[in-house]
């Protein structure tokens, strides 16, 4: 029985890995179909902004009350790791509890393990309200930026779904704890030998089932156990498919974070050659490979970072919530257009790999995604920059969208074409000449 128990365990593992691992290759050959964009930080620089922002939770905290309660699971969720180890030890050992029984007799090892064991206990009841708090603001209190229009169907399942699975998770581990505790204060099988100090809050509720059978018991251990790793598998290769992605990318995420200042706009190479060609006869612009593009039209004119930008974004809706185009009632919201980019990323990643790297569908992120409406909405004030916790830049895909909208497709209201024809002839957005500038000052005493 044992063999089985083990053998099953080691297949399940190497499904579970197999999988995940094939879809994590998936995603960074979509993020790759990106064009190239330099990151010029240091390392010293990286590593700061993935501790501060990523492990660190600096920028969840501009709303208090929804950090304290994602930093419970968040704690929850490193601390569980410890035991998950215990749990990987023992299946493929076919042991029980193989590293406590390893150092037991050895008092700072056990004092340790015990204190890792039940804060795990604890941290997970308080993550069983937290989950539900989650559920009711989502379902209940209905905030405001959970119910957007691009929030409806998936995004709303997705975050029911992956809240669900924590609480069936946080139950497995308390079946799995409270069955052993109640085998061990019976002591009638050597599998569970008495150890102490036991679970701080599994301990107070196992005297109370010791009448069962000992089969009856064992199956709720084994049960709790099974039911614990079976869903840490099911949550490692849903993870992949689901907005919970964030858990793993914003560490590279904002590893790579981009340090020019917020509001600053990349020059376009192609256009600041351009300029200097008109300033200096003797400057030489390199050739351009391909047809010239300004701009973006589809997800693959887009860097890899912005690429990594949709994949990493969470789908919070802060940005939403802090733009003022969206405030004002109109079209746009910042967490739509990263919804939008990773919806049609994963589109044309799929047809990249079914059909070549010519794939063409006839469909672009710009028009068939994300409309024009939403593009000339946006107002550049950097507010989604600035709320996202994770360091996405919305922003950089707007300027990018508009720029092909303007520039490629010429396609651009006349106010702002008037703006253009100002700024190309007077240097200004007025129509009055540059040498009038400052006629004003002469009406001044």
């Amino acid at each position: 029985m044992e063999f089985i128990q083990i053998g099953l365990f080691i297949l399940v593992s190497a499904v579970s890995i197999y999988f995940f691992v094939k879809q994590g290759k998936i995603i960074y050959s979509n993020i790759m179909l990106g064009r190239k964009e330099a990151i010029n930080t240091d390392t010293p620089f990286r590593v700061k902004q993935m501790l501060l922002i990523a492990l660190g939770q600096k920028k969840m905290f501009k709303i208090t009350s929804a950090a304290l309660l994602h930093l419970v699971i968040y704690v929850a969720f490193l601390v569980t790791q410890i035991e998950l180890i215990e749990v990987f030890v023992d299946g493929i050992f076919g042991k029980h509890r193989a590293v406590l029984h390893l150092i037991h007799d050895i008092a700072p090892l056990k004092f340790l393990y015990f204190l890792a064991i039940n804060s795990i206990e604890v941290l997970s009841l308080m993550t069983f309200f937290v989950t539900l708090i989650f559920l009711s603001r989502r379902n209940l209190l209905k905030l405001p930026r959970f119910t957007k229009e691009e929030m409806k169907g998936w995004p709303t399942k997705d975050a029911n779904l992956i809240l669900i699975f924590e609480l069936i998770l946080i139950t497995c581990i308390f079946s799995m704890n409270i069955g052993d505790r109640a085998m061990q204060l019976k002591g009638t099988d050597p599998h569970y030998p008495f150890v102490s100090p036991g679970f701080v809050l599994s301990g107070l509720v196992a005297p109370y089932f010791i009448g069962l059978s000992d089969g009856l018991l064992i199956a709720w251990e084994r049960f709790g156990w099974w039911g614990h790793i079976i869903m840490v598998f099911v949550f490692l290769n849903y993870i992949p498919r689901s907005k919970h992605l964030h858990i793993l990318l914003a560490f590279p995420n904002t590893y790579f974070s981009r340090p020019e200042p917020k509001g600053e706009i990349a020059n376009m190479p192609t256009i600041m050659n351009e300029v200097k060609s008109m300033f200096d006869d003797s400057f030489q612009a390199p050739e351009v490979e391909g047809d010239m593009k300004f701009g973006a039209k589809d997800v693959r004119d887009l860097s890899w970072k912005n690429l990594l930008d949709a994949y990493t974004c969470t789908e919070c809706g802060r940005c939403t919530a802090a733009c003022p185009a969206n405030q004002t009632g109109k079209k746009l919201s910042p967490r739509k257009i990263m919804m939008d980019t990773r919806d049609r990323l994963e589109e044309v990643g799929k047809g990249v790999r079914e059909h070549g790297p010519e794939f063409s569908d006839n469909k672009s992120l710009l028009g068939d995604y994300i409309t024009k409406e939403e593009l000339l909405a946006c107002t550049t004030c950097n507010a989604c920059v600035e709320e996202c916790p994770v360091n996405i830049s919305p922003l950089n895909i707007i300027v990018e969208l508009r720029r092909n909208l303007i520039m490629d497709a010429a396609d651009s209201p006349s106010e702002w074409n008037n703006i253009f024809t100002n700024m190309e002839n007077n240097q200004a957005p007025w129509q009055f000449s540059p040498e009038d500038r400052l006629k004003w000052v002469e009406e001044l005493n």
